[in-house]
């Protein structure tokens, strides 16, 4: 499994976000940290301001902050919110038609279920909190 770009420039924008205290930061300055087209990276923003992960404010001094505390914000929970598809195989698909061919004899589909139940419960033990510090600490 691999996590989109989108996914990835959302959590640097919420760290980013998040190493502000508060303050409104702008996409242009996210962009220029990251090297990430600012035209992506508003199409991001906007996302995590419709999940309400952050707040936009409009206008001359505007930008964006976070809309949640760090440790509020749990990674696991994060990325199934920005994720679009973790079928890892076609019978996993929520609007799957296809029968298995196996009918009932593998237990792929259900192995499958509880292995991503067990990385999202791994992921959901760190918070956004939990990667600031790290920053912090890196900065020091």
């Amino acid at each position: 499994m691999r996590l989109t770009l989108h996914t990835d420039y959302a959590l640097r924008v919420l760290v980013h976000v998040g190493l502000r205290n508060g303050d409104l930061v702008t996409i242009t300055e996210i962009a220029d940290c990251y090297g990430i087209s600012k035209n992506h990276l508003t199409k991001v923003v906007h996302q995590l301001g419709r999940i309400g992960y952050l707040e936009t404010v409009r206008g001359k001094y505007g930008g964006v902050r976070l809309l949640r505390k760090p440790e509020q914000i749990f990674l696991g929970d994060f990325i199934r919110e920005t994720e679009e598809d973790f079928a890892l195989v076609r019978c996993m698909r929520c609007d799957s038609t296809n029968e298995c061919r196996l009918n009932g004899q593998c237990i792929a589909h259900d192995a499958l279920t509880a292995g991503l139940r067990a990385f999202f419960g791994e992921l959901n033990r760190y918070t956004l909190a939990d990667m600031l510090e790290t920053q912090r600490r890196a900065a020091e």
